[in-house]
């Protein structure tokens, strides 16, 4: 029987985690829809766990219109109320209501830079930045990168933005390759990129 390949120690063995941590974590994201689909979920994660979440997207992505930014942004009280009462997704009116507030915020962007991913990949250049961390306990909560999106985010009226939710997002669209240096996707991710961060700052 083959042996399993090494992976970050955060995955565990739900089937479920493995499989985002294999095919979606760090794997760089372009697509306005996607990205506004994890920045829809980061939000709603906000004093959860990933998982908790990533166990309710197919229910997300049903309430919210299949994560389209413009029909979300269209949203009203009656939608509001219908979100609250569906069991498929975190029922807390604050993240709901966020979240239709950031669909708005998330066209504006668009219509000042042409997408949102060219406005939010300069705040990485352009470019994944590939680190190099040898356990999880070495991967920060958040970066000056994560805080500069943050701040700039809450300046367009964007809610659940925070520095964390923000690297988190980050972590999540490729924008940083955070798979510790003993994970077989470090390297795959990795064949990819120029730009790394090692212990302590950039090479």
């Amino acid at each position: 029987m083959p042996e399993s390949p090494g992976r970050c120690a955060w995955v565990g063995d739900d089937p479920l985690y493995v499989r985002y941590h294999d095919r979606e974590w760090g794997v760089p994201v372009h697509d306005d829809q996607r990205l506004f689909e994890f920045l829809l979920l980061e939000g709603a994660q906000a004093g959860l766990s990933w998982l908790t979440i990533l166990r309710r997207r197919e229910g997300y992505r049903k309430a919210f219109s299949g994560f389209d930014p413009a029909k979300v942004a269209d949203y009203g009280s009656e939608d509001v109320e219908r979100l609250l009462a569906d069991p498929g997704i975190i029922r807390n009116r604050l993240k709901v209501e966020a979240a239709i507030s950031n669909a708005r915020a998330f066209l504006r962007v668009q219509e000042d830079h042409g997408s949102f991913a060219t406005y939010v990949w300069r705040f990485v250049d352009g470019e994944t930045i590939h680190n190099r961390w040898r356990t999880v306990a070495e991967v920060p909560a958040e970066t000056d990168e994560a805080r500069r999106l943050s701040r700039d985010l809450k300046a367009r009226g964007f809610r659940f933005v925070g520095p964390v939710i923000c690297y988190a997002h980050m972590q999540a669209t490729g924008m940083v390759n955070d798979h510790t240096i003993d994970c077989f996707r470090w390297q795959e991710l990795k064949d990819g990129g120029r730009r790394e961060r090692g212990e302590g700052g950039r090479f």
